[in-house]
């Protein structure tokens, strides 16, 4: 009964909504607005027909070497952590935390995972790789028709963005006893991810819905994470 009304604290019907509203408000953006194309064009520099951040230290060496390693770092030694303590069963940990570290390392796996299986199959192209932006290939959107021998750009969704997205895991340590905290754990996650893919916006890299669409992907994978681990994680007894 506890683990029941532990259940019932979070709002699955909402989120369901939510990630419906969500999916079909970016389907709109995305193909009957020039959301993307009124973005870029503020970033890219006609003058120098590049996009002046697009070898930018900040954008390259801090953002998508340094901080990038740094994220995945840290996903494999929590996933080091869990296969470790699944192998030997560490003592000092409890399943108050076992639970959520196992769901937090599955996340920094499968997050990046299901979003570039998605990248690899996908035919849209990056700005830079358009002729808008100094490029060779049309523009195109997620429902166009797909022209004879084309040759698929795999840039949809971001993956840089994916690198930190699964961080948005870490509020489920908030859940279900503090769940305000936890969403802004939550959202402060998703924040980075999002920012890494804005960064990547900047240098020409993505579009702006291709980022969008990363953070959406990413809360639905962590999203029936929380389903399958809900019997071990919403347990009031032992929260801390």
């Amino acid at each position: 009964m506890v683990v029941d009304n532990a259940m019932s604290s979070l709002p699955y019907r909402t989120i369901v909504s939510g990630l419906l509203i969500s999916a079909l408000l970016l389907l709109f953006l995305e193909h009957f607005t020039e959301m993307d194309l009124q973005l870029e064009d503020w970033f890219f520099d006609k003058h120098l027909n590049d996009f002046p951040w697009r070898n930018a230290w900040f954008a390259t060496d801090f953002a998508h070497e340094w901080l990038k390693s740094i994220i995945i770092n840290s996903g494999l030694l929590m996933l080091a952590l869990v296969i470790i303590d699944r192998v030997y069963r560490i003592r000092q940990i409890s399943d108050f935390v076992r639970y959520r570290l196992q769901l937090i390392a599955l996340s920094s796996v499968l997050v990046p995972a299901v979003i570039r299986g998605l990248k690899r199959h996908s035919a849209l192209s990056c700005p830079w790789e358009i002729e808008r932006y100094g490029g060779h290939l049309p523009y195109l959107k997620m429902f166009d028709h797909i022209p004879v021998g084309w040759h698929a750009g795999h840039c949809f969704p971001a993956g840089h963005a994916s690198t930190g997205l699964w961080l948005a895991s870490i509020a489920v340590f908030w859940l279900p006893h503090n769940p305000r905290k936890a969403a802004w754990v939550f959202i402060g996650g998703l924040s980075i991810g999002l920012s890494m893919g804005w960064i990547q916006q900047m240098r020409g890299a993505h579009f702006l819905s291709h980022t969008l669409w990363s953070g959406w992907v990413a809360i639905m994978v962590i999203f029936l994470l929380t389903l399958a681990y809900r019997n071990k994680i919403f347990k009031l007894s032992h929260k801390q």
